[in-house]
C-alpha cells in the first residue's frame, strides 16, 4: 500500500484546498506540498501508524478514510474509536462515496469493539458539519483550537455505534470501489 502514497497525498491536499478555501488561510493551503505529504504517507504506511481505507474509481484512488483509537485523553479509550479523517477528491463530492466511507469507518470501529465513534470538524465548516449530522453524529461539547496561520476552532462530534454483529462488515483489504 506504500505505492498509494502519492495518490493519497493528492486526494488529501486537493480536498483540503477545495474544502477549506476561505476558512484556512490561503498561505497555509498554498504551502501544502504533494511530495512532502506523499513521503509522510509512505512513512505512516510503512510503520502502520495510519490505516487508510481507500475508495477507488476507474481513475484510481478517489478518496480515503483513516481511523483508529481515539487520541483524546478525556474519553474512555477502551470504548471510543476515532475517525481521523475522510477525504475525497473534489470531483467525487456529493456522490455517496463519503457516506459509504463513513459507514465503513463505523463498521470497522464497531468490529474492533468500540461502542462510540468521535471525529473533529472545524466549527466554521458548515458543509462537513451538515454531512456528519446527516450521518447521525452530534457535537458533544468538546472544542479545541488549531493554529493554521490563524486560530480555528474545531468541535468534536460523537455517535453511538451499532454492535459489530449489526453493523456492516468491515473492509478486509482496505480498498473499496466507488461505483
Amino acid at each position: 500500500m506504500t505505492d498509494d502514497a502519492q495518490a493519497l497525498a493528492t486526494v488529501h491536499i486537493d480536498s483540503w484546498r477545495a474544502a477549506y478555501r476561505g476558512l484556512v488561510p490561503d498561505a497555509h493551503l498554498a504551502s501544502l506540498d504533494y511530495a512532502r505529504r506523499a513521503e509522510r504517507f509512505r512513512q505512516a504506511l510503512a510503520t502502520n501508524s495510519e490505516e487508510p481505507y481507500v475508495a477507488e474509481s476507474d481513475d484510481g484512488i478517489c478518496g480515503f478514510l483513516t481511523l483508529g483509537r481515539c487520541r483524546d485523553e478525556d474519553v474512555d479509550q477502551g470504548s471510543t474509536g476515532e475517525i481521523w479523517g475522510i477525504y475525497l477528491a473534489p470531483e467525487y463530492w456529493r456522490g455517496g462515496i463519503g457516506s459509504r466511507l463513513c459507514k465503513l469507518a463505523e463498521a470497522e470501529l464497531a468490529s474492533r469493539g468500540y461502542s462510540v465513534a468521535v471525529l473533529w470538524v472545524f466549527k466554521a465548516n458548515s458543509q462537513a458539519r451538515r454531512f456528519y449530522e446527516a450521518m447521525g453524529f452530534a457535537p458533544d461539547g468538546a472544542t479545541k483550537i488549531l493554529n493554521l496561520g490563524k486560530e480555528l476552532e474545531a468541535v468534536r462530534y460523537r455517535k453511538q455505534l451499532e454492535k459489530a454483529e449489526q453493523a456492516a462488515p468491515p473492509l478486509q483489504s482496505g480498498r473499496a470501489r466507488s461505483d
